[in-house]
């Protein structure tokens, strides 16, 4: 029986507003860099992250990842002039959208009596952003690489949600949307997985919807009277 579900954050739960390619298109513009495209940033962005794609999360890798997202664009590399303002702009709630689906899934998961808990890739900022996005008090607890120093796939920081949850592996669902750090991470770990894709029809270990997940026959189910969660 699933007795708990953890969840990733980025993609999972969270999405950058209205891209990543608009907030960094909006920093520059407001240090004399205007003119350019959101589109262009967001492919530039995507490109960038699969050379620099950061590996402990630390804020130096980040501005190399910046730096290369913005090269031949401004005249000297971002890490040099406005990376701070742009790193900070991240823990702003206006930055960010909660998808629709994961309020509902979060109260519904809670009513049954399922611990949850998040397990995510990220750095410094995760406590505060969740703190402003009121998503903090919705969970257990909240696994975060920079903290445990270990990052998915890694099974280590999957381990420490389960020694936090003070459950075992196999009673554990973990939910996120990458294939190789969610999905195989977790099944390395001993967990239950499932992949969530927004774009494609739910099928064959994937969802397509958060509450998708409240159809698993295997969730435990130990009715409460009220929810502990609430929508803001």
């Amino acid at each position: 029986m699933i007795r708990a579900v953890t969840f990733d954050v980025g993609g999972t739960l969270i999405a950058p507003f209205p891209s990543v390619g608009h907030i960094y298109a909006d920093v520059a513009a407001a240090h004399g860099i205007g003119g350019l495209e959101a589109a262009e940033l967001d492919r530039r962005f995507s490109e960038a992250w699969k050379r620099h794609r950061p590996e402990s999360y630390t804020k130096s890798e980040w501005a190399r990842l910046v730096d290369a997202t913005f090269e031949g664009l401004t005249p000297e590399p971002p890490s040099r002039t406005f990376f701070d303002e742009l790193y900070a702009r991240f823990t702003r709630k206006d930055c960010w959208q909660v998808f629709d689906d994961v309020m509902p899934t979060l109260i519904a998961l809670r009513t049954r009596g399922l611990k949850l808990a998040l397990v995510s890739n990220w750095d410094e900022r995760l406590r505060p952003l969740l703190a402003a996005l009121e998503l903090a008090p919705c969970f257990d607890a909240c696994l975060i690489s920079c903290e445990v120093r270990s990052a998915k796939p890694d099974g280590m920081i999957f381990a420490a949600a389960a020694e936090a949850l003070d459950l075992k592996a196999r009673e554990i669902l973990h939910v996120g949307d990458s294939d190789s750090e969610d999905a195989g991470g977790a099944l390395m770990a001993g967990m239950q997985s499932l992949l969530i894709d927004r774009s494609q029809p739910a099928g064959n270990g994937r969802i397509s919807d958060l509450r998708q997940v409240l159809t698993l026959r295997l969730l435990a189910v130990q009715e409460k009277a009220k929810p502990t969660i609430r929508p803001a």
